[in-house]
């Protein structure tokens, strides 16, 4: 396994705690992960979770702009500023800390989300929702390309 894939709801324990999916923990393992840095997202009720990769794609983008400018201080305080780390506990469980709750709206229950080199933590209702937007948005984008088909045939 080498990639973040599928999604899973899991329970939250009285002390806020939750096991990250297995397959998951894998995927960390075998990247030799040590530390999961989490940052909300911009443009969803979720939060992204990843390794040294998902703080070293937001500064190359930083590297990109001149240090002075509004923008590079708005990357600045959105990757340092509103990130955190999430420690792993000997039972492989993170905390739902405030930080979490707060963007997501995550109460007792959580969804985990793979999205290839990295993860996002759902509050399950929300991410359902979005995930029911974002399929009918990708069929009606499918549909209106000529000749490309959203079925799971192979083509011939």
């Amino acid at each position: 396994m080498d990639r973040f894939l599928s999604s899973y709801v899991h329970n939250i324990d009285a002390k806020g705690r939750v096991s990250v999916p297995s397959s998951f923990r894998q995927v960390i393992a075998s990247r030799g992960i040590r530390e999961l840095f989490a940052m909300r997202s911009l443009s969803r009720p979720a939060i992204d979770v990843g390794g040294p990769e998902l703080m070293e794609h937001y500064e190359r983008q930083m590297e990109a702009v001149d240090p002075f400018s509004d923008l590079y201080q708005d990357l600045a305080l959105y990757a340092y500023g509103d990130g955190a780390y999430l420690k792993f506990d000997t039972e492989g469980r993170i905390q739902m800390t405030d930080f979490i709750r707060a963007h997501t709206g995550i109460t007792d229950r959580v969804a985990f989300v793979g999205v290839k080199h990295s993860f996002q933590l759902w509050d399950p209702e929300r991410f359902e929702a979005f995930r029911s937007q974002s399929r009918e948005r990708l069929q009606t984008t499918l549909q209106n390309r000529q000749g490309f088909s959203a079925s799971a045939e192979t083509p011939e």
